[in-house]
């Protein structure tokens, strides 16, 4: 008798929750999923705007056979790779040296995090005022006799390898990554490395065998959401990178506020394959984190 009652008053707890997350959800429905599901149908060519009536995949191969849209893809994807493995090798070599108790950890670890609140476009900002060839490094260097002129500064901003690009996410997404290793560190604590130096293994012996594959799962799932938002990011690229060939973020807004109304499909077609990219990294990092939790 008493478990009927039970029941019941879970159902009206659920249906309660539901109720009250009804508005926001809504919200991101009609928003978010009603955005995605029209860009999805543009991208196949159905616009009735403009006359588009008959649905098909011309846009896809005519992004996939162009190499603009190649070209693009490639360096989207060396920017996002490259970011992320620096950042990731940064953030646990800083996480490793700010584990130990020492004087004035506490100052450190806020001065580690502290780029963790500054909006990216701000610190792309700086980057363009500090390492382009009219910044304040390639003046430096000219006054002190290191360049002739401030033009003759390397071309860190706008340049073939995108290296202004990398430079704005490894410092903005070291932290990030950082404080989440940290915190694990702290969580495990020093004592499995501690029976494996007892055992004859050295310094480094201990981090790759031990304590490596410990934080390893918080580092490769905070490495996801990185590659996902580098990948995906618009703002940077737009700001430090070359116009050709430009990030596909950037190519596929380009495409977007085209003139030719023709275009949009094409540009939706670009967004789709990010969209698409982005859904399968976050599907990998919900896999992972179960994963981990549940071991």
């Amino acid at each position: 008798m008493g478990l009927k009652p039970r029941l019941s008053e879970r159902g009206a707890q659920r249906l309660r929750i539901w109720l009250l997350l009804a508005p926001a959800l809504s919200v991101i429905v009609v928003l978010f999923l009603g955005g995605l599901v029209s860009g999805f149908l543009r991208s196949l060519n159905y616009f009735p705007l403009i006359g588009l009536n008959d649905p098909n995949l011309d846009a896809y191969r005519s992004i996939f056979g162009d190499d603009t849209f190649v070209d693009s893809f490639i360096l989207t994807f060396y920017i996002a790779f490259v970011s992320t493995f620096i950042a990731s090798v940064l953030a646990v070599a800083a996480a490793v040296l700010l584990r130990p108790a020492f004087r004035g950890k506490r100052f450190v670890q806020f001065l580690f995090s502290l780029n963790l609140t500054v909006p990216h476009l701000v610190g792309a900002i700086g980057v363009l005022y500090l390492f382009s060839q009219s910044g304040l490094l390639s003046r430096l260097t000219a006054a002190g006799g290191l360049t002739d002129a401030p033009s003759d500064f390397p071309a860190l901003v706008a340049d073939p390898w995108a290296i202004g690009i990398i430079i704005q996410y490894v410092w903005k997404e070291v932290p990030f990554i950082g404080v989440i290793v940290l915190a694990i560190l702290l969580s495990v604590g020093e004592d499995y490395e501690s029976v494996a130096r007892s055992l004859g293994a050295s310094r480094w012996q201990a981090f790759r065998n031990v304590t490596l594959p410990l934080i390893m799962p918080g580092v490769v799932s905070a490495s996801i959401i990185v590659f996902a938002f580098t990948f995906g990011a618009f703002e940077i690229p737009f700001l430090l990178g070359r116009t050709t060939p430009a990030a596909l973020p950037v190519l596929a807004f380009r495409s977007y506020t085209n003139v030719d109304l023709a275009a949009r499909p094409e540009a939706m077609a670009m967004a789709m394959v990010i969209t698409f990219l982005s859904t399968l990294l976050v599907w990998a990092y919900l896999s992972l984190t179960k994963r981990y939790v549940r071991t």
